[in-house]
């Protein structure tokens, strides 16, 4: 039995030592250290976006134990920014017996492989991490000359050494995950020199990990040096491109894509005929994880061009002078990729992150200046993506930039299942698989989810047959289960909560036969018979009011309904959306309806929706309520549509909502939730009881006449309260009395206001 790894989840925070920057190094708190098991200098695991190594250190200043202090390299490798959630493992470091990098074409020309083994001594890494060449000097193992080290550098690669990054492309053996660079290890510059002189000789007898080296994590064992023309690549092997027929969902986007890198690429005399620049600057938008990047790649792929990826995260993460020069590496390598009758595409994908719309870096402005050039030699082809078109510096969007869009929409249920059938189809599938059924199952999820689902579900088939002696195939409850324990990208996001229904329905709702029915027909209908609206020519509502005393139950409703759907839900509660800052309360609005359509089907539930949308020109709150009410209708009724997305209000008080809400086109059907009656009331009490013995005296139907004033949740509490009058009379008691119900009375009573029930009546039946 494999014994489990300790692992620790820590807050990220950015390292202001000098001493730290750019060696890899992750400070945590003594106690933190303890709880792992760890010594000083010890290689951990750290896990955010990505997966990476650090060298694990105690923290040199006061810090809370929650906290994990990284410097940027670190935090580059990790795919995470300061105040992002991290989780730290040990690790085991594996003597690597080669190690592949890339780097600059300067660092690549000017300095020796045998420097950069130098430097990388003493560090742990991993595939894919970016490594600073600064030595380790910090805690100096065995063999380890610093000082020589760096005077190598200065020579070979000038006063700009300091500042220079190399990615470590590949390492062996392939089994490990953490790598740490000995004497002997063969390092190579990606199709470039490579040390292993002493290999070649046949003299290399291997090297373990040093005592003390790492001393937390478990060595590896001794590994021979392997001949060195097995072991330098030619080239990095990058994964495949997929397939443009692959791209589900994404068809119309990829074709014309693929019209204007030909057009630009291949018969630029027509545009320049026709008086248009031969130049192409695309922005690709659409839910995170849609597959945005996919369709660049493989698009390019077809269109046979050269693809050059600037990581706009990875360089917002660097100081100004490091992220500047990372751009302008990537449009160099850009230019150097469409040379002859080659052409190149520059991929800045998630490029919100270097250009934000909202108060952009003076870097923006060196940015912006960079690619502009590049764009205009016509023979590279500039491609961003972002979430949405909004959050981009709208600089970018300039006519001699990025002047076309392409929007891409999540999957719905059919494109669902045929993704799945993409990402299956090497997949051992048991006959009883559906995926059309999955598909159903799954709404908001996009390509990304979908993948994570076939890695859970791969975990849960593997668990349940690790001991069977046939063969292992993916059965319809191993990807059902999954369902439940996947979370879309669009519900991970901070903002509003969201809620799941727990399996609730509107079957489980006793009586309010009208309610449920007027609901179905305003929020199910909609979304599961989209044919029949088209057909006839009707709009389907947007919006609906839920309004009633308070302890009807609005909110059971709406959780019953969502289950009945299978949507997902974003609660609003009250004044969340309200912020004292100018433009705050609107981007609020603005990013809650976005993530609803990127989860889409999905519910907005706007509870207490009278506090959040009050009548205009009555506050005092410097105009913050009557600007959410216009972002609210704005997007309620704004110039894009809402697609798959209602919106749900709840109040017990309709008459303080601003009347401009209510109209067609918004929050359109009111329903009116009564109070129960007596029959209801029955019900209700059923549901309650289910799990609850009751006595032979206990008659539910005639409590439920004697509970007059009651709401739903106060008989709910009265069932509550008799169960635990029975447990005070022993704590062996199997059922519950008609005695213990009446005691229970006398502490829950109930809480409906007449006067305010007469109000709603009168609203109800207003004229």
């Amino acid at each position: 039995m494999t014994e489990a790894v300790p692992q620790v989840t820590l807050t990220a925070q950015l390292s202001t030592s000098a001493a730290d920057a750019r060696r890899g190094v992750v400070r945590l708190h003594g106690e933190v250290l303890a709880a792992l098991g760890l010594a000083a200098w010890d290689a951990v695991r750290v896990v955010g976006t990505r997966a990476t190594v650090a060298l694990a250190a105690p923290a040199t200043v006061p810090v809370s134990p929650g906290t994990a202090t990284l410097d940027e390299t670190a935090m580059v490798n990790a795919g995470i920014v300061a105040g992002t959630a991290v989780a730290v493992e040990p690790v085991t470091v594996t003597a690597a017996r080669t190690i592949t990098v890339a780097g600059s074409r300067l660092a690549s020309t000017a300095v020796a492989p045998e420097t950069v083994r130098l430097a990388l001594t003493g560090k742990v890494l991993a595939p894919g991490d970016t490594v600073s060449l600064l030595p380790q000097d910090l805690a100096p193992v065995p063999g380890a000359d610093a000082v020589g080290t760096r005077t190598r550098l200065s020579a070979e690669l000038g006063g700009t050494w300091t500042t220079e990054l190399v990615t470590v492309v590949t390492a062996e053996p392939e089994q490990g995950s953490a790598y740490a660079v000995g004497p002997s290890t063969v390092v190579a510059w990606q199709g470039g020199p490579r040390t292993g002189a002493a290999a070649e000789s046949g003299n290399d007898v291997g090297w373990s990990t040093p005592a003390g080296f790492f001393a937390g994590a478990p060595a590896a064992a001794p590994v021979a040096a392997a001949p060195v023309a097995e072991v330098v690549p030619a080239a990095a092997p990058e994964p495949a491109p997929p397939a443009v027929t692959d791209l589900v969902g994404h068809q119309d986007a990829a074709r014309r894509l693929r019209e204007w890198f030909d057009l630009v690429f291949h018969r630029p005399e027509l545009l320049t005929r026709l008086g248009a620049a031969p130049r192409l600057g695309v922005l690709v938008v659409g839910p995170e994880g849609v597959g945005r990047t996919t369709l660049v790649r493989a698009v390019a792929a077809e269109a046979e061009a050269r693809l050059v990826t600037l990581d706009a995260p990875a360089a917002a993460a660097l100081e100004a002078g490091a992220a500047a020069e990372r751009v302008r590496t990537a449009i160099r390598r850009a230019r150097e990729a469409a040379t002859g009758d080659h052409r190149a595409v520059l991929l800045v994908p998630d490029v919100e992150s270097l250009l934000p719309a909202s108060t952009p870096p003076p870097l923006a402005t060196v940015v912006l200046d960079e690619l502009r050039a590049v764009v205009a030699t016509g023979r590279v082809a500039l491609v961003a993506t972002a979430q949405g078109p909004e959050s981009v510096d709208p600089r970018l969007r300039a006519p001699d930039l990025v002047d076309r869009e392409l929007g891409l929409a999540a999957p719905d249920d059919r494109d669902r299942a045929e993704l799945l059938r993409v990402l299956l189809r090497e997949v051992p599938l048991a006959g009883d698989v559906d995926l059309g059924v999955v598909g159903t199952r799954t709404p908001g999820f996009v390509a990304a989810d979908l993948v994570a689902l076939r890695r859970e579900a791969a975990v849960q088939a593997a668990l349940r047959g690790r001991d069977a002696d046939d063969e292992l195939r993916l059965c319809q409850d191993d990807l059902l289960g999954a369902v439940a324990s996947v979370r879309p990208v669009a519900l991970s996001a901070s903002g509003s909560q969201t809620l799941h229904s727990g399996g609730l329905t509107l079957d489980d709702v006793g009586d309010m036969v009208e309610t449920k029915q007027a609901l179905t027909e305003t929020v199910l209908w909609p979304l599961t018979y989209p044919d029949s609206f088209a057909r006839l020519g009707v709009e389907p509502p947007r919006g609906v009011l839920l309004y009633g005393p308070p302890g009807g139950g609005k909110t059971f409703l709406m959780r019953a309904l969502a289950g009945t759907g299978r949507l997902n839900v974003f609660v609003v509660k009250g004044a969340e959306l309200l912020d004292k800052y100018v433009g705050e309360s609107e981007r609020a609005v603005r990013e809650l309806f976005r993530r609803a359509a990127d989860a889409a089907p999905a519910l907005v539930f706007l509870d207490e929706v009278d506090a959040l949308a009050p009548r205009r020109g009555g506050s005092t709150d410097a105009g913050v309520a009557d600007r959410v009410v216009a972002a609210l209708l704005t997007e309620l009724d704004g110039a894009q549509p809402l697609r798959d997305v209602v919106v749900l209000g709840a109040t017990n008080r309709p008459e303080l909502i601003d009347p401009a809400l209510l109209r067609p086109g918004r929050l359109e059907r009111q329903i009116y939730v009564p109070p129960p009656d007596a029959e209801a009331r029955t019900e209700i009490l059923r549901a309650a009881s289910k799990a609850t013995p009751l006595a032979a005296d206990v008659d539910l139907e005639a409590l439920a006449r004697d509970l007059e004033g009651y709401s739903a949740a106060d008989c709910s509490a009265l069932v509550r309260e008799a169960a635990l009058t029975a447990m005070r009379a022993s704590l062996d008691s199997t059922e519950v009395t008609a005695a213990q119900f009446a005691t229970a009375r006398t502490v829950v009573r109930p809480s409906l206001d007449p006067r305010q029930l007469a109000d709603l009546e009168a609203y109800a039946n207003r004229g």
